[in-house]
């Protein structure tokens, strides 16, 4: 993702001022999460979030056998959620949504941020 730090802030300001729906969805649609007093100097330091659909053990001869065609059986269920993560730890979970031309993720819960935490 190539969000600058300009339209993060823009985004957090539109939230500061009531405006809850995510581009693409109509206002109201949900109610918006309660906002998050992190300090600003805080809300500028980036971390990588990551969506993980599975995952599989493989022998590491199966994993020499691997071909372009090749199939790999992963642990979780066709249309189950997936794993949101942040920095490699998990957090929550979402589903694949289309946002114009590009893949995008629904949260489902968080139920392993703390944001809070980090508030005093």
């Amino acid at each position: 993702m190539d969000t600058t730090t300009a339209e993060i802030d823009t985004l957090l300001d539109g939230l500061e001022a009531g405006d809850d729906a995510l581009p693409g969805e109509e206002a109201g649609a949900m109610p918006a999460a309660p906002r998050r007093n992190i300090p600003q100097m805080m809300r500028r330091i980036p971390v990588t979030l990551t969506l993980e659909v599975g995952s599989a053990k493989v022998s590491l001869q199966d994993l020499i056998d691997i071909q372009p065609s090749s199939v790999v059986e992963l642990d979780s269920l066709a249309g189950e959620p997936l794993v949101i993560k942040v920095n490699g730890t998990a957090i929550g979970h979402a589903e694949v949504v289309l946002v114009g031309e590009n893949h995008g993720l629904r949260v489902i819960d968080l139920d392993g941020l703390d944001l809070d935490s980090f508030t005093q």
